[in-house]
């Protein structure tokens, strides 16, 4: 996949997006305990709480204040969980 024209920021703040669609149904309990914790990284790194209102949005915000090992941390987690889901779906 490309990288956004409006940098890396938008992409990120684009998965976190989805991984809120994604995830906004699933019900801890139906988890195991990797995956709860994947959940509750990502959950953490999506945080917005705090962040004040900007025209580009609290998530692009948030985004642009993620160090170089959270950005990192989510996407392994993205990655895990992913992974995790398409194992059980066999």
């Amino acid at each position: 996949m490309l990288p956004h024209p409006k940098g890396e920021s938008h992409d990120i703040a684009g998965a976190y997006h989805e991984c809120q669609l994604a995830l906004r149904d699933i019900k801890p309990d139906d988890l195991d305990n990797d995956a709860r914790g994947w959940r509750a990284t990502l959950e953490r790194l999506m945080d917005t709480t705090g962040i004040q209102e900007s025209p580009r949005g609290t998530a692009a915000v948030k985004a642009d204040q993620l160090t170089d090992d959270q950005k990192q941390e989510f996407s392994d987690a993205v990655d895990s969980l992913a992974y995790w889901f398409d194992r059980k779906s066999r």
